[in-house]
């Protein structure tokens, strides 16, 4: 499809949880709205080879750091929603209060329309069960989590939920996309955008590449939606940015370990966990996909469990990193610091002992990662209250603007910014 309006009265660049609520709110509000996609729409199809079209290709959905940790983000309709987990935890509304940022009518609006909700026992799966009783022997608040999920749709033993779900069980920014476009918004997949157009103090447009052509398209409103990693580059690229490297990226160990009586590996991931918010540790169980598991077996030289993946019992150690590292126009670095060492140590620890407590054994942990890169253009540095840069009519919502150091799911609380955002452009 190609722009068949010469203005429009909102360009959202970046079709994940932010953009996509900001797009599909306003489009209902009978604004002319363009999303500019940088990936493909192709239905989802829950197959490695999709996904990894996604989040694999070097330099584009997959960076390597200087210590050899791997950094990823969906490239596609929907952002890294598309191949999540589909946990839901709640944006921490004081956080965001002393930054002027109210957030709570917008979650309780958005808890009325999406799903958000523990999923039922029947598709709790045994690993997940298993891991649940090792943790609560051990005294931690192991509980249920909030999933984006429709129950109805969801089949148990299925494993395709970071792969893409084909059953349209998993909600993704997608659903909204397809709001926003019923509602006349128009959504240009594979357009890259270059710049932001500035004309005296103010955005006024967008130029992009399509098809191998380059092009430009205006609008009285520019929203950047394009993650913590692309929103800052496209700053940096249109000259409106210094300084906005500093980010965070949440990293994560799985940590594994055998059992003699589950014969499993395919379930709903992080099902169930528990956040110590004071040390900054979430943990969770985390089934994954055998050519997942077996990647991080072989990474760190566990040959002997490459076959063990169905009786492989694993928990998410994931945790609130300090911000630092550099986002340049064709890499990324976030090395970790030494307190963020230490407390992926102390959740390693967590992890060994709940796993022993559920009789695994043969026990060993991948090398860490991370897919939530935020707080790169930040709430009272790079953005205002209001998410507005300081160039006129030039917006940011999505993870980028997270003000401080995170460590949780980050889709419910972007869903909020973007309908928070929406109504102040409605009202402006």
């Amino acid at each position: 499809m190609n722009p068949v309006q010469s203005f429009y009265d909102v360009i959202v660049v970046g079709s994940g949880p932010g953009g996509a609520a900001v797009a599909r709110d306003l489009a209902r509000r009978q604004l002319r709205v363009l999303i500019l996609e940088q990936g493909s729409a192709a239905p989802l199809t829950g197959t490695l080879g999709q996904m990894a079209a996604m989040a694999a290709i070097p330099g584009k959905g997959a960076f390597f750091n200087q210590d050899g940790s791997l950094l990823v983000r969906g490239v596609a309709a929907g952002g890294s929603s598309a191949i999540n987990f589909a946990t839901a935890m709640a944006p921490p509304l004081p956080y965001f209060a002393k930054y002027g940022v109210d957030l709570g009518p917008a979650l309780a609006a958005l808890r009325r329309e999406l799903p958000m909700a523990p999923l039922p026992d029947a598709l709790i799966g045994p690993m997940a069960k298993r891991i649940m009783q090792g943790a609560r022997a051990l005294g931690h608040d192991w509980q249920k989590l909030d999933k984006m999920i429709y129950p109805d749709k969801c089949r148990s033993g299925c494993w395709r939920c970071v792969y893409g779900c084909p059953f349209g069980a998993k909600w993704t920014a997608r659903n909204l996309l397809d709001d926003a476009v019923a509602a006349g918004a128009e959504l240009l997949s594979e357009a890259k955008a270059q710049r932001v157009i500035v004309e005296q103090g103010r955005a006024s447009g967008v130029e992009f590449t399509r098809q191998g052509q380059t092009r430009q398209a205006r609008a009285g409103v520019v929203v950047l939606a394009g993650g913590g990693i692309g929103s800052p580059r496209l700053l940096h690229a249109s000259g409106l940015a210094a300084g906005y490297d500093r980010h965070f990226s949440d990293p994560v160990i799985a940590v594994m370990g055998s059992v003699d009586d589950v014969d499993g590996g395919a379930e709903v991931p992080m099902a169930a966990g528990t956040h110590l918010h004071g040390d900054g540790i979430t943990l969770a169980d985390m089934a994954l996909p055998r050519p997942m598991y077996q990647a991080f077996a072989a990474q760190v030289g566990r040959f002997d469990r490459l076959l063990a993946h169905r009786r492989t019992l694993t928990v998410m150690v994931k945790i609130r990193d300090e911000l630092g590292g550099r986002i340049g126009p064709r890499w990324v670095n976030k090395s970790l610091q030494p307190a963020d060492r230490q407390k992926l140590a102390r959740g390693v620890e967590l992890a060994r002992a709940i796993l022993r407590q559920a009789g695994a054994k043969h026990q060993f942990n991948s090398l860490h990662f991370a897919a939530h890169p935020g707080g790169s253009v930040r709430i009272g540095d790079g953005v205002d209250a209001t998410l507005q840069t300081p160039t006129g009519n030039l917006f940011v919502c999505d993870a980028s603007v997270i003000p401080e150091a995170w460590g949780l799911p980050p889709t419910l609380t972007l869903l909020c910014l973007g309908t928070r955002l929406a109504a102040h452009l409605a009202d402006s």
